[in-house]
């Protein structure tokens, strides 16, 4: 039985800001794998990927990380190109990856299961519907609102979004994301929606305005903390988030504190290019000067 399972494609990701321009492993699976990775639980990676990047698997099982790999013909292959402020960014899809399938979950149990979804047909909703039953499902809905037309990513709503989300126990999304899929440009007004349409608990990370989190009562305002340094890279922020914020959850801890924790990560993680390598005490370290570091939040 593992505390956290994480399904999803590991890429191969071209990432271009104005001070650089880096290829690297990535996607949801890769960077909340190496963000959980120090943390002191029993975790799980399922992923899929061409044997000519097994190297990317290699890498996170010296970490320490289990890995169940199934092959596919292609590694999902993204270019995020960041503007100057890193909460935009536009993306490519240069190659797709197999889609999962439900034998390949089969007979994995987990307290939680983190779905990263890189792509609309990525993970079908029976899968969905199969680890409700077995487990909390955890998703970040990115790749539900995703179309790709000639190689161009663009922003669309899910169509199958009220039949997946009567069985999602904590959604992620991001504010662009949120509106997509609801219609509302305000947070609060957001998360109400998505509580209705069965969501249990609802994550809007706002980017440099922080966090909102709603449990169907209470609404909990997460700050952002300023980083120590430039922004370096802002690629698997929200993922390292959600790493941090799973984390405390499975250890019993508070909607506030969670959101405080995975905010304090995420901030970690932004200092410096690729996955977040820290550790408990890091984040631990960093939150004990909250206060100095915050930045606005609602």
């Amino acid at each position: 039985m593992y505390d956290i399972c994480c399904v999803g494609h590991i890429t191969l990701d071209k990432v271009i800001t104005a001070k650089s321009v880096v290829r690297m492993a990535g996607g949801t699976s890769f960077y909340f794998s190496s963000a959980i990775s120090n943390m002191n639980l029993k975790y799980l990676l399922i992923t899929s990927l061409a044997q000519q990047e097994m190297d990317f698997v290699n890498s996170l099982r010296g970490k320490g990380i289990e890995v169940d790999v199934s092959p596919s013909e292609h590694t999902v292959y993204f270019e995020n190109n960041y503007a100057e402020n890193q909460d935009h960014r536009t993306q490519r899809v240069l190659q797709k990856a197999d889609p999962f399938t439900a034998l390949q979950l089969l007979s994995v149990k987990a307290g939680i299961f983190h779905l990263g979804p890189l792509l609309a047909d990525d993970i079908p909703v029976e899968i969905i519907s199969l680890l409700s039953k077995k487990g909390k499902v955890s998703l970040d809905v990115q790749g539900y609102l995703r179309k790709v037309k000639n190689e161009k990513v663009y922003s669309v709503d899910w169509p199958d979004k009220k039949k997946a989300l009567q069985y999602i126990n904590i959604l992620k999304a991001n504010e662009s994301e949120m509106e997509v899929l609801t219609g509302c440009t305000d947070a609060k007004k957001a998360a109400i929606i998505l509580f209705e349409w069965g969501v249990k608990e609802i994550v809007i990370t706002l980017g440099s305005r922080g966090s909102l989190i709603y449990d169907g009562v209470d609404f909990y305002h997460i700050p952002a903390f300023r980083p120590a340094t430039d922004v370096v890279d802002a690629t698997g922020c929200g993922d390292t988030y959600m790493a941090g914020y799973l984390y405390q959850k499975i250890k019993g801890s508070g909607f506030q504190f969670a959101g405080e924790f995975a905010a304090a990560m995420a901030t970690l993680k932004i200092e410096s290019s690729g996955p977040f390598t820290g550790t408990e005490k890091d984040v631990t370290a960093l939150l004990a000067n909250a206060e100095e570091r915050a930045l606005y939040s609602l």
